[in-house]
C-alpha cells in the first residue's frame, strides 16, 4: 500500500512540540498517511502558509485571516487564552504610552502578537523582525528596548533577570 505524505510544520516551542508529540514519535496509528515535522518559527510558518507550502502548519490567528482559502482552522493547539499571551518586555519599566518610542524587538509581522501591539499602538512604533526565541537575549543584551514575546518566553522570561 502507498503511503500518502502529509507535511506539518509547527514551531520547535514546547507546546507545540507537545501537541504533536505522539505524531511525531509514531504513538497513534496513522493508517496510510505519512507525516514529516518541519519545525520553524511562527513567522516562517505563517509565511509558508501564504505560499501554500504545508499541508498543515501552526499559524498565528492574524495570519489566519490571510489563509481562509487555502486552508482550515484545526480546534487544537493556541499559545492565547486568558491572561495568557503576548508580552512587552523591557530591561527597566516602560509605560505604554512610551513604547512608540522605543524600538522593539518582534516575532514577525503576520504574527498575532504584533497585530495586538499594533492595535495598543495604532501611531505606530519602530520594530524590527527576530526569531521569537531570540527576543529574551536580545533585549537582555540591550540590542532592543523592548521585546514583544510569545510562546514559553511568556513564562520564561523572568529567568533573565
Amino acid at each position: 500500500m502507498d503511503k500518502r505524505l502529509i507535511t506539518v510544520g509547527h514551531s520547535p516551542d514546547p507546546d507545540d512540540a507537545f501537541m504533536f508529540y505522539a505524531l511525531a514519535h509514531g504513538k497513534i496509528d496513522t493508517g496510510d498517511l505519512v507525516f514529516r515535522h518541519e519545525l520553524q518559527d511562527i513567522e516562517t510558518l505563517n509565511r509558508r502558509a501564504l505560499k501554500g507550502e504545508l499541508d498543515v502548519s501552526a499559524v498565528s490567528i492574524h495570519a489566519y485571516a490571510f489563509l481562509l482559502e487555502k486552508y482550515a482552522l484545526l480546534p487544537s493547539g493556541c499559545s492565547m487564552g486568558d491572561r495568557y499571551g503576548p508580552m512587552v518586555i523591557a530591561r527597566n519599566p516602560i509605560a505604554i504610552r512610551d513604547l512608540a518610542r522605543v524600538k522593539i524587538a518582534v516575532p514577525g509581522t503576520m504574527t498575532t502578537a504584533f497585530l495586538t501591539l499594533r492595535l495598543l499602538l495604532p501611531q505606530g512604533f519602530d520594530y524590527e523582525v527576530i526569531p521569537f526565541d531570540e527576543i529574551i537575549p536580545a533585549v537582555a543584551a540591550a540590542k532592543f528596548d523592548a521585546g514583544l514575546i510569545i510562546h514559553e518566553g511568556q513564562l520564561t522570561f523572568q529567568n533573565r533577570g
